[in-house]
């Protein structure tokens, strides 16, 4: 017999031993899974525990050190940018339109009342003006009486030195008696008449002072004519 002869004659058992293998293999797969839910599900025996002393305490159990915690360093915050986000349900609301203010009304002016104010003003300056004229007058007035006065009293002192002058005094007057003259003159000074308006007190005083009057006519002149007076009234005092 040849090689050829005995390889053609062998049957190739390979396929059919395969599918047998594969179907026990299953059969035992589905056998473990069915027993192995069935174990599983019935229920553990119970143990009854009964204590007679309580149980020791839990041993304390310290807790690990914990190493310092480093703080880890902050990014520099980033600012986000913002949303401008409408929503729908939000309308947007126009801007109330500026309200325009109302004049205030002008009063109506009167032509008449103007014209009124406008007398009253130029009343009220003419009567300022007058004022002002009248107390420049006034003061004009009061300096030219002050300087008449001043005129006067130097006037009548130039008469009573003259008068004084001839004057003979009574060997028993005593004190500083006061007598009061009225004299009436011409422009040019004379003496026209001298009368005794009140006594010194003391007669002797009295007449010497008259007759010391008409001796001194004529009586000096002032130094302005305007100041000239017909009628002095001259007051005498020994003392004086």
């Amino acid at each position: 017999m040849s090689a050829a002869a005995v390889f053609e004659e062998r049957v190739d058992p390979g396929p059919i031993a395969s599918a047998l293998l594969a179907a026990i293999v299953h059969l035992l797969l589905f056998a473990v899974l069915v027993f192995g839910v069935s174990w599983q599900n019935r229920p553990p025996d119970s143990i009854a525990v009964e204590l007679w002393e309580a149980p020791p305490p839990a041993p304390v159990v310290e807790a690990p050190k914990l190493l310092p915690k480093v703080e880890p360093v902050k990014p520099e915050p980033v600012v986000p940018k913002p949303e401008i986000t409408v929503k729908a349900q939000e309308k947007v609301k126009p801007d109330p339109k500026p309200v325009a203010k109302a004049e205030p009304l002008k009063p109506r002016v009167d032509e008449t009342q103007k014209r009124m104010r406008e007398e009253l003003a130029r009343e009220q300056t003419s009567l300022a003006i007058d004022r002002e004229r009248q107390q420049i007058k006034d003061q004009l007035a009061r300096d030219a009486q002050n300087a008449r006065n001043r005129g006067l009293a130097e006037y009548e002192a130039k008469i009573r030195n003259k008068v004084r002058g001839n004057i003979v005094l009574p060997p028993d007057l005593q004190g500083n008696p006061e007598a009061h003259f009225m004299v009436v003159q011409l422009p040019t000074g004379e003496v026209l008449s001298s009368k005794l308006v009140k006594s010194s007190g003391h007669r002797g005083y009295d007449d010497a002072v008259e007759r010391a009057i008409l001796k001194s006519s004529p009586l000096p002149r002032p130094d302005r004519p305007e100041l000239f007076s017909r009628e002095l009234k001259l007051t005498f005092r020994p003392r004086d």
